[in-house]
């Protein structure tokens, strides 16, 4: 089983996981606070967001866009992490996050079974983007370690926040790391904000850390 076969079961790490660790606001310090004078534009289709995903052309030669495939949550719980208990398994699946447009795209490169990226684009009022990567956020790094149990699956994870690249307006990383049934993965996941998009890349270290800026760079095509 792949790292990405495995974010069927865990989304919030390889999806939803839109924390935020920012350079204007520790999430510790809760979200930012918007004016309600400012002019706010308004957030971008899921049709546009699509338009700006990365693609083969973007990433270069060895990658293959795969299937998207779908969220099996139905029955998934956490175990061990009472912040993200709280949120409840929605969260646990991203399909607790409230963000009202959204884009994903995944793929695999020629490097091995564990050499997968995956994007995942979203569009709200800043405020909320910001309030959502703080909500989770703070949940996250309450539990260095938990389970996320699927029927007779259980897997354990581990998180370790990262230093994020100083891009964006606000802007988070972390390593996961995946164990179940004798198998160990690592999955770094990096988010940043710009405006009213999220830019969230999770995958093999270094394909996301070579992909990051190509797709901060096409998702500001819409600025």
């Amino acid at each position: 089983m792949t790292v990405l076969s495995l974010s069927v079961l865990v989304a919030l790490a390889l999806e939803g996981c839109s924390n935020g660790s920012t350079s204007s606001t520790d999430p510790a310090s809760g979200p930012i606070i918007m004016s309600e004078n400012a002019s706010v534009p308004a957030p971008l289709s899921s049709a546009e967001l699509a338009q700006r995903l990365l693609d083969e052309g973007d990433l270069g030669e060895g990658y293959t866009r795969t299937p998207q495939r779908p969220a099996a949550h139905d029955d998934v719980s956490v175990i061990g992490c009472p912040a993200l208990e709280k949120l409840g398994a929605d969260a646990a699946t991203s399909a607790g996050l409230d963000f009202s447009r959204k884009a994903k795209a995944s793929f695999a490169y020629v490097g091995g079974s564990d050499s997968e990226l995956s994007e995942e684009l979203y569009s709200d009022s800043a405020a909320k983007l910001s309030k959502g990567i703080w909500q989770i956020s703070d949940a996250m790094l309450s539990c260095p370690r938990y389970e996320v149990a699927s029927g007779s699956t259980v897997i354990d994870i581990g998180t370790q926040k990262t230093a994020a690249p100083d891009l964006g307006d606000e802007q988070w990383s972390q390593l996961l790391t995946y164990s179940v049934g004798g198998q160990r993965s690592v999955v770094k996941q990096t988010a940043v904000r710009i405006g009213n998009v999220l830019v969230v890349v999770s995958g093999s270290p270094g394909l996301v850390d070579a992909g990051l800026e190509k797709a901060l760079a096409k998702a500001q095509a819409a600025f």
